[in-house]
């Protein structure tokens, strides 16, 4: 006995469908006939058709920054009222809902106002879905390239705004009116993107009168708001240039007798200008400088001026046994106040050498003094003449001595104002960060 209802309850749904197809079937032909999918479907040509429209963002694909272009798929949902396209569920054995190809029924020409696409395609040919109250429903993806003001000043911790405006392209408000399904885009389904933060995507209705025509054209314009996640910049663009940049003002701490002051300011440039070349392929060429192009001009005018300095300190530093004494302000201001302010003590390299000079000058006038009582008249004038050139020898090693601390004692001041810079700087543009 269940075997036997059971067959019979699956012919019964077998029956079910087979009715429903050709209900279905009859149900098109009796809609199709005299229809055209040519002409606005109201009963009187004075009604306006009212359009619901719901934009859902999938995905942002792509936002090319140089062209100011962007790249996003959308689900976009239009519903009207087609006043030729309904019937009473009764007659058709209680089918209230219909799916036909797109292309039979009369739809919208609502397009995207501000589309960059070279190729135009507007939303994918799909089915509608008819209800018997004569409720179109018409779902399609579509990947839109829309243009896109992209305003690189805060550039790499910028955020920026992109507009979607959708609008009927040959009706007229009085014709068509257009109205926006919710406050703002839906944005349940949206896949992550790795380089922007979406904020929100709110939805505004505006009516515009043309320059054209008299007649009002309404049109839904979606805000998106986007964050960029800046910290791929941050790593790859900041922190080394923050590096490169903190040793500019080692250069000053270089011992002069180097020779490698300028060629440290030199390279340090170059491996700036690298860094510059990356950033200026990356934006816009605009009058907008990006705030990291801004750090990055401001670093390499810094290393311009600390390898100017050093070679103006280079030449105090060689200045040779021909030099003018140094003059009374610099010894009493730059070797005394300013070499304990920056903690330089001694003129050479380091201490051993200079006492070493010291006791073997003491010990040299000691032979000579001894020298002058044991021995007569030539012999004494030769000596003299020896003890006074070497008096002006020490005498210019004093006085190259005391220039070569000079430069010493500048190397050291601009070292520290130089590096307070840097700081303040760096300071300037990670503050932006947080």
């Amino acid at each position: 006995g269940f075997a036997h209802s059971h067959h019979l309850s699956w012919i019964q749904i077998l029956f079910n469908q087979c009715a429903h197809s050709k209900y279905a079937q009859k149900l098109l032909a009796d809609l199709m006939t005299n229809y055209t999918s040519a002409l606005r479907p109201v009963e009187d040509t004075n009604t306006i058709l009212n359009v619901t429209l719901q934009v859902t963002l999938s995905h942002i694909i792509d936002m090319d920054e140089r062209n100011q272009i962007l790249t996003a798929y959308l689900w976009i949902r239009q519903v009207w009222f087609d006043a030729h396209l309904k019937w009473k569920k009764e007659d058709y054995d209680g089918l209230d809902t219909i799916r036909i190809p797109g292309s039979n029924v009369w739809r919208p020409d609502i397009v995207l106002y501000n589309s960059a696409d070279n190729q135009f395609t507007g939303p994918m040919d799909t089915n509608v879905v008819i209800q018997h109250d004569g409720q179109v429903m018409w779902d399609s993806p579509a990947i839109t390239k829309s243009s896109c003001r992209v305003d690189v000043s805060f550039f790499p911790f910028d955020g920026q705004q992109c507009r979607f405006t959708y609008g009927s392209w040959t009706y007229n408000g009085n014709q068509l009116d257009i109205q926006n399904a919710m406050e703002s885009a839906d944005l349940a389904d949206l896949v992550e993107n790795v380089e922007w933060e979406v904020l929100g995507m709110p939805a505004k209705r505006n009516i515009i009168l043309y320059g054209c025509c008299a007649d009002p054209y309404p049109d839904v314009t979606y805000t998106l708001k986007l964050k960029r996640r800046a910290s791929f910049y941050v790593f790859n663009l900041l922190i080394p240039c923050v590096m490169i940049s903190f040793l500019a003002p080692l250069g000053f701490y270089l011992p002069a007798d180097s020779g490698e002051k300028v060629s440290l300011g030199v390279t340090v440039m170059l491996a700036l200008t690298v860094f510059q070349l990356l950033v200026a392929e990356i934006m816009p060429p605009s009058e907008n400088v990006p705030l990291i192009g801004k750090y990055y001009i401001a670093t390499m005018t810094m290393i311009t001026a600390s390898t100017a300095m050093t070679i103006f300190i280079m030449n105090i530093h060689h200045c040779g046994p021909d030099a003018k004494p140094v003059p009374k302000w610099a010894k009493t201001f730059i070797l005394q106040y300013m070499a304990r302010m920056f903690f330089v003590y001694e003129v050479g390299e380091n201490c051993m050498s200079a006492q070493m000079e010291k006791q073997e000058y003491e010990m040299k006038d000691g032979d000579i003094f001894c020298s002058i009582h044991s021995n007569e008249g030539p012999l004494l004038r030769n000596i003299e003449y020896i003890a006074n050139c070497y008096r002006d020898q020490r005498a210019t090693q004093r006085k190259t001595g005391e220039w070569k601390k000079v430069a010493k004692v500048l190397d050291r001041f601009f070292m520290w104002m130089f590096f307070i810079m840097v700081f303040f700087m760096s300071l300037l543009i990670m503050g932006k960060v947080i």
